[in-house]
């Protein structure tokens, strides 16, 4: 048991010559929820929802209080915390429109010439698997590239979603990808087909004088409008709905109430094929998304509705992972890490029923780049005998620090040829440091800068300056009701001169701004910040927009298909059951 101690502490001091450091490599094991707030755990300080097995691994383990994505949405989120750098330094974030992959059979997705820390792990022996949900493209020219698949980012073995979940699932559900489009082209639709039913009833009772090959053309033309955007629209469960084992189609549409028990069934059997190791395993869970698909066991036990139902069911199958670790004697010699990809999602709801997460103390959620609600997410670490049981961090850390972190942990270097923004957390997780390596962190909605955060480290304070924000719905709601989530840019948003100045250390819910007058430090602070933005903006380049629309369309030729396109159609053997 001392011989991961010793590892540690030789990696800290990087005293280690290579053959040293791989002599034992630690498990790597990463837990991400998806829209999950991080007011929604018993740790965190929820005492009504019960999520004990994530409180033990909190208690086990060490505890980060100031843990930040790197984007306040699914894609770009996910893109940062794989690669260690911000989602826009590869064109994963949008400066306009839309800020997520929106299909399967687009064309963007995450770069060949992007690094994940999966690719640094496969290199130095590692097996590399993917469990869940991935969102980051499929295809780039043909159905068969798989140029943006998980395979071909450092994971040997895939099975889970190349997409997210959606209400789209869900056939009860209303519609959710492009809602408002899909609306406006059945309307677009409605309005063609009663002009050409007005014509041709029109030319049969003499009204018009208008040729059977003009109603006929017409009648022909608003077909093919009706064909060109009901090909994807109409079918939106059969093309995103699906699940793949590596770059097969297993199931399609994929059959949720039997998900959650698939993706658990997968992701003991992959411990249990390398429990040998080493091995990483990336387990991105499909909870707590709507339309949150809860088994029966959990229906109705939690306090707080569906949602509450959804968030318990995810803590019990993450502790039948974290039991299998324990069965096959990985417990310490496994790093396990838990987080969400961003805040609670505020305007998922079902009439009076709330169906996102909730944000604890912190203003904002899901979408909201600015605000500490849409980017402050659970952040636990797990090694026993190596990281300090119990101990809480409460300094300024980001998703982007996995990356450099797991990758010190086997021994290996981050990229030297592209920014990295991530930093270590190795010194900060076992003692070495009391101060986190970040000074600045720089929080974006899509690509527009909304906040900077200044971590005054001769004082500890910290500081937050917010240039943008969104303008709530109702006012003073704390949350944009009526809509998906909060615009980044546009009427939507207020652009403060002079920007909004919060003291996050003696004010973390952003309730009281600070001004020349109540804050001696104003305009120093101000200056402080802007001269670190306009530092970081000369790190900035251009790169290929993953979101433009070309890439964001639908494809027939892109589609993942199981079978002959269009019919596609199959499903995996077995119920499901739990």
């Amino acid at each position: 048991d001392s011989l991961p101690v010793l590892l540690f502490l030789c990696l800290l001091l990087k005293t280690c010559e290579p053959k040293t450091a791989n002599a034992f490599k630690p498990n790597i094991l990463l837990i991400m929820a998806d829209d999950l707030g991080i007011g929604d755990l018993g740790c965190y300080g929820n005492n009504t929802l019960r999520t004990p097995n994530i409180d033990q691994l909190a208690e086990e383990g060490v505890r980060l209080t100031q843990h930040l994505a790197a984007a306040p949405l699914c894609t770009p989120s996910r893109a940062a915390f794989l690669t260690g750098r911000h989602s826009f330094r590869s064109g994963m974030d949008a400066s306009n429109g839309y800020r997520a992959l929106q299909w399967n059979a687009g064309s963007g997705g995450l770069p060949e010439n992007e690094t994940t820390f999966a690719r640094i792990l496969q290199q130095h022996g590692y097996a590399t698997g993917l469990i869940g949900k991935w969102h980051q493209g499929v295809n780039c020219a043909s159905r068969g590239d798989h140029c943006h698949h998980p395979l071909n980012h450092g994971f040997d073995y895939f099975y889970g979603m190349p997409f997210t979940l959606t209400n789209d699932c869900d056939p009860g559900r209303p519609p959710e990808v492009d809602a408002a489009l899909r609306a406006q082209l059945w309307g677009y639709t409605q309005f063609l087909a009663l002009g050409i039913l007005t014509l041709a009833a029109g030319q049969t009772c003499g009204f018009f004088s208008v040729s059977t090959r003009a109603v006929t053309g017409m009648a022909g033309v608003g077909c093919l409008f009706f064909i060109s955007w009901y090909s994807s629209f109409g079918f939106v469960r059969r093309w995103n709905c699906i699940l793949m084992r590596n770059h097969d189609v297993t199931e399609q549409p994929m059959v949720l109430e039997k998900t959650a028990s698939l993706m658990l069934k997968e992701a003991v059997s992959y411990i249990e094929r390398h429990k040998h190791g080493p091995f990483l395993l990336f387990l991105s869970l499909l909870h707590v998304h709507i339309p949150l698909v809860t088994t029966s066991a959990f229906l109705g036990k939690s306090q707080h509705g569906l949602y509450g139902d959804n968030v318990e069911e995810m803590d019990w199958l993450i502790g039948k992972v974290l039991n299998a670790i324990e069965d096959n004697g990985l417990k310490n010699s496994t790093f396990t890490y838990f987080t969400s990809d961003h805040g609670g999602h505020l305007e998922a709801r079902d009439g009076h029923s709330q169906l996102g997460g909730w944000n604890g103390i912190y203003k904002g959620g899901k979408g909201m780049g600015g605000w500490e609600g849409g980017i402050r997410v659970p952040g636990i670490f797990h090694w026993p005998g190596v990281l300090p049981a119990g101990r809480v961090i409460g300094e300024p850390t980001s998703l982007m620090d996995v990356f450099p972190t797991v990758v010190q942990l086997v021994g290996g270097e981050v990229p030297q040829d592209r920014v990295i923004d991530g930093h270590s957390l190795v010194p900060l997780l076992q003692g070495a440091e009391a101060r986190s390596a970040h000074e600045f962190l720089f929080h974006y909605c899509g690509q527009h800068l909304h906040a900077a955060r200044w971590h005054q480290k001769d004082s500890g304070s910290v500081w937050k300056v917010h240039y943008t924000t969104p303008q709530f719905h109702p006012e003073g709601a704390g949350a944009c009701y009526g809509r998906g989530v909060c615009p980044c840019s546009g009427e939507g948003v207020t652009h403060h001169r002079p920007p909004l100045l919060f003291d996050l250390s003696g004010d973390p819910s952003e309730a009281r701004p600070l001004t020349p007058d109540s804050e001696p430090l104003y305009h120093a602070v101000i200056a402080r910040v802007g001269a670190a933005v306009s530092e970081h903006r000369q790190t900035l380049s251009p790169v290929p927009q993953q979101f433009s629309t070309s890439n964001i369309l639908w494809k027939p030729w892109l589609q993942p298909c199981c079978g002959h396109f269009p019919f596609c159609s199959c499903h995996e053997d077995g119920d499901g059951t739990p």
